[in-house]
């Protein structure tokens, strides 16, 4: 079963640059592989983990769909052939790999495509020891209950008092549709200044989380994305990579001291 780290908040508030970092730093743990998963129509943890997504479950799903609808899939099951779509998917890379949802390509909603996602992730992840998910803004993505519990939810915020105010309607709301997770840490990015907001107090109390860490401005991560260049290369000794190795060495997650 696979320890699962699910990334949540608004638009803007730093949430893929979060996941891929997470991604970096477990398996600098030695908890390699990773499965990446960019459940965000708006995706970009290809870009961010220096890889490229040719086909999204979004594209796949439609693919199958007309393959089928044509007859051409002779003595192949629709389902036989979504699977092997979604293998054809996965960008395979050094000690991760990468699955994305991308934004369905056909008429109707994502019922059908998340359940796919779904149903991939069920299959895939006893081969893979921890999955990081990237979601869309907000919960919607475990509110469909693409994955049913997690280990380790983060919700993130910029330092501002509407950025806290989400956290907050985002714990509600975990607690509304009844997603489990077992930990929670409540992250605030890009603080200018070295101490946090005066309300991340009451924050914590309200959502009673295991952690409340901050995560400084960073100049090293922002000329990274200006340049269009992935945050693997990001330096070892950069605060933020620390701040991130303490947080997973607090959530208990087993491995070596990261390098």
């Amino acid at each position: 079963m696979s320890y699962l780290i699910a990334v949540s908040g608004k638009g803007g508030v730093g949430k893929t640059t979060l996941a891929g970092l997470l991604v970096t730093r477990l398996i600098a743990r030695g908890c390699a592989p990773v499965l990446a998963v960019d459940a965000d129509p708006n995706m970009c943890l290809d870009d961010v983990l220096g890889v490229e997504v040719s086909k999204t479950i979004g594209a796949v799903r439609e693919e199958a769909r007309e393959i089928a609808s044509k007859g051409l899939a002779v003595g192949v099951s629709k389902q036989e052939l979504l699977e092997y779509k979604i293998a054809e998917s996965l960008v395979e890379a050094k000690d991760f790999d990468l699955i994305a949802m991308g934004r369905s390509e056909g008429a109707g909603c994502y019922c059908y495509a998340n359940n796919v996602l779904k149903n991939a992730i069920g299959e895939m992840s006893d081969a893979y020891p921890y999955l990081v998910l990237d979601n869309e803004a907000g919960l919607e993505n475990l509110s469909r209950r693409i994955v049913q519990k997690v280990d380790l939810m983060i919700m993130i915020a910029d330092p501002s008092s509407r950025g806290l105010k989400t956290v907050t309607r985002l714990h509600e709301m975990t607690k509304e549709m009844n997603i489990e997770y077992s930990k929670l840490a409540v992250v605030v990015n890009r603080l200018r200044r070295d101490t946090m907001p005066d309300k991340i107090e009451e924050v914590k109390k309200t959502t009673g989380a295991d952690f409340v860490i901050g995560l400084p401005d960073c100049d090293e991560l922002a000329d990274l994305a200006e340049k269009g260049n992935s945050i693997t290369g990001v330096s070892s000794d950069n605060k933020i990579v620390a701040i991130i190795d303490n947080l997973l060495e607090q959530a208990g997650l087993p491995g070596n001291k990261p390098i």
